[in-house]
C-alpha cells in the first residue's frame, strides 16, 4: 500500500491551492481518509475528512469555509482544495488512510494505518 501525497508549494497569502493524494494497493472508497498538517515545532493537526462510508465528512473549524475534501474513485485520489491561505497554514501536509477506524475517530492521527509521505506548503505573507 502506497499513499503518495503532492501538490504543494509555496503560495502567497490569500492564494489558492488544490493538494492531492494517490492511492495504490487500496481502494479510497472503502477507507476512512484525511488530511492532517504538521507545522514546525508543533503537532500533527486534523485538517478534515471522511468516513469510511463517504457518508460523513468533517473539516475543521480552523479552515472551515475555505478547504474541501473531496475525491474522485475513477482516479482513486483524493484532493484538498485550500482557498483563501493564510501564513498559519504552512505546514507538510500529509493524507492518511484506514479501513476501521469509526466516525468518532476520525480526528485522532494515532488511528490511521496508512499514511503518505507528506507534501510541504509554503504560504507567504
Amino acid at each position: 500500500v502506497q499513499l503518495q501525497a503532492f501538490g504543494g508549494g509555496l503560495v502567497q497569502s490569500g492564494g489558492s491551492l488544490r493538494l492531492s493524494c494517490a492511492a495504490s494497493g487500496l481502494t479510497f472508497s472503502r477507507y476512512a481518509v484525511a488530511w492532517f498538517r504538521q507545522a514546525p515545532g508543533k503537532e500533527r493537526e486534523y485538517v478534515a475528512g471522511y468516513s469510511r462510508t463517504g457518508g460523513y465528512t468533517y473539516v475543521a473549524d480552523s479552515v472551515k469555509g475555505r478547504f474541501t475534501i473531496s475525491r474522485d474513485n475513477a482516479k482513486n485520489t483524493v484532493y484538498l482544495q485550500m482557498n483563501s491561505l493564510k501564513p498559519e497554514a504552512t505546514a507538510v501536509y500529509y493524507c492518511t488512510a484506514d479501513n476501521s477506524i469509526i466516525q468518532s475517530q476520525l480526528r485522532n492521527y494515532a488511528q490511521y494505518h496508512y499514511w503518505g509521505q507528506g507534501t510541504l506548503l509554503t504560504v507567504s505573507s
